[in-house]
This record gives structure tokens, C-alpha cells and sequence, in this order.
């Protein structure tokens, strides 16, 4: 039976998940600000802060996805109003509300992340994150929405911003020094776009899904200089020269730049051992990962064709 989505959000994520869904021949409206979207999906430009339009465009959704993506240093202000509209425009539509989020919210660990760690982040953006998780829980269990959160490590993938993405790989390619943030050698989870829409898209549907946050299956970790050498290796470019940004250079930086200015409260995200458990979705859902070779041919790609052109 075709079903019908409405994706707020057309960046990677949002995109991706509507053309899963638009695959399996479903109905999808997506919501962006400038009316933008994939080929065959019904695009609608609103406010998905507006908690009146998106009622509206939620009638007859079975899914609503929270896919939007404020601006890095506006996400207090700006993704608790966008929550609040989805979840009255879910609950209104009778639609299961399926939430992107990501790490921030457990704060500094020692250990690989679980769904079970207790949200102890204490800083702005992970505060945020935590208390939004909360709301949704506290409308899951209270039986006036049903609502899943999918919860990704860094993103790789075509079009996203990634950490080995614009600022990294176009140097490694041309054979010239590239930077990244401390630390080169740190363990790290990475989440391949395309998992994270898998997983939203299943969530939506599985109802052994709801009320509950899952991890992404994620089958990529490794050190920035592990994974920037595997990138290397594969478009048959020279071993790559990686250095570390000083961390003076990012404060000086933040002058300028709000995104920056954002940095050094997330430093540990890069400078420690940053993992991430998904096994949950793994064993509990069947979700299965993209091999990690995979994830990293699909992430190049974008950058082979650039450097040829």
C-alpha cells in the first residue's frame, strides 16, 4: 500500500530519504524554504517553524521527518520551534514523528556511545539536543504522538559537511598539505548519508521502532589520517600531508566566523576517541550498515569528478 511522507528538510539527509521513499513508489512532500527538493516529490516552500501551515501540510502523512538543519550556531534558537511545529503537525495528522539527530547530547565519554547513556551534555548545543529528545519522549509517552529518533556520528557522503570533505580532500588530491581538526589520530565513527535516510525511513515504519532513539548503523571508523589515506589510496593520489589546525588559529577564526566560533566547546568531538554503538539497530531492526569501502568510494566520488573537471 503507497504511503505518504512529508520530509522538512532538502539537504543531504532530507533529500536521501525522500528518494527512498519515492523508490518504493510512496507519496513524499518535502518542505524547504525555497521550495526545493528531489525530482518527483511534491516541493512546497514554508516555514517548517510555522506550527498552522505544516498542520496543514501533514493531513494524510503516515511519516513526518524532522530533517532541517538551522544554522550551526542557531540551534538553540532555532530547532526547538521547529520540533514543537512538527510534533503538533504530527500529532494533528495522526503521523509518527522520525527525528535527525546526532552525538552531542551524551557530552564527553570514555567509552563507545549506547543508546542507554544518560544525556549529560553541558554545553549549549548538546543541552539543546538533549531537552529536544526529552520533548519528544515526554509526547511519546503520554500517547499523543508516536515518535523515533535516528542519531548519527559525522556525516560522509556525497554533499555533506564533512570533517574529510571541501576543506581536505581537494588538497589531497592535488598532492598538497591539508589540515584537519585536532586530532589526526583519535578514533572515530563516521555515518554514511545514505544509512542515516535507511534508518529514518525504518524507523517511520516499524512500529518496534517508537518511542525509542537508535544509533545509525555506522561501518566506518577510523582517524582522520586513516581514512584521509584510505581516500588517498583509492583515487591513486599521492600519500596524502596532513597537519592539525592550532587551536589558536580556530579562536582567531572566531572572530570573524560564527560557525567557528562554535568549535571549541565540539573539540573534543575530534580531539578524543569519538565512537559510536549501533549494534542495537543492527541486531534489533536487521538495519545493516554500508561496508566502510563503500561509504568511502561513494564520499569520493564527488571529489574525483570535481578534480577532473
Amino acid at each position: 500500500m503507497s504511503r505518504t511522507h512529508l520530509v522538512v528538510g532538502a539537504g543531504p539527509i532530507g533529500s536521501a530519504v525522500a528518494r527512498r521513499a519515492l523508490a518504493a513508489g510512496d507519496r513524499v512532500r518535502v518542505v524547504t524554504r525555497s521550495g526545493s527538493g528531489p525530482e518527483g516529490a511534491e516541493r512546497i516552500a514554508a516555514d517548517a517553524s510555522d506550527a498552522a501551515r505544516m498542520g496543514e501540510l501533514a493531513v494524510g502523512a503516515d511519516v513526518v521527518y524532522n530533517c532541517a538543519n538551522p544554522p550551526y550556531h542557531r540551534w538553540p534558537e532555532e530547532f526547538p520551534p521547529i520540533q514543537a511545529s512538527l510534533l503538533a503537525a504530527a500529532e494533528k495528522a495522526g503521523a509518527v514523528l522520525v527525528s535527525t539527530s546526532n552525538l552531542y547530547a551524551y557530552g564527553p565519554v570514555d567509552r563507545p556511545m549506547t543508546e542507554d547513556m544518560p544525556l549529560e551534555a553541558t554545553y549549549a548545543k548538546g543541552r539543546v539536543r538533549a531537552q529536544m529528545w526529552r520533548d519528544l519522549l515526554t509526547a511519546h509517552q503520554s500517547g499523543a504522538v508516536r515518535v523515533a529518533e535516528a542519531r548519527g556520528a559525522d556525516y560522509v557522503g556525497p554533499g555533506s559537511e564533512s570533517h574529510l570533505g571541501d576543506r581536505v580532500m581537494p588538497k589531497v588530491l592535488a598532492g598538497r598539505k591539508a589540515q584537519v581538526m585536532p586530532s589526526l589520530d583519535s578514533r572515530h565513527t563516521w555515518t554514511y548519508t545514505e544509512d542515516m535516510a535507511m534508518t529514518l525511513v525504518a524507523l517511520g515504519a516499524d512500529e518496534r521502532a517508537w518511542g525509542r532513539a537508535w544509533h545509525v548503523p555506522s561501518a566506518l571508523e577510523m582517524s582522520q589520517r586513516e581514512a584521509i589515506t584510505r581516500l588517498a589510496e583509492m583515487a591513486g593520489a599521492p600519500a596524502p600531508k596532513l597537519s592539525e589546525v592550532a587551536p589558536w588559529m580556530i579562536r582567531a577564526l572566531g572572530v570573524v566566523s560564527p560557525v567557528m566560533r562554535e568549535l571549541p566547546e565540539v573539540a573534543y568531538q575530534m580531539r578524543d576517541d569519538f565512537l559510536m554503538d549501533s549494534s542495537a539497530a543492527q541486531r534489533e531492526l536487521g538495519l545493516v550498515p554500508t561496508p566502510a569501502d563503500d561509504v568511502l568510494g561513494a564520499h569520493l566520488g564527488q571529489f574525483l569528478h570535481a578534480h577532473a573537471a
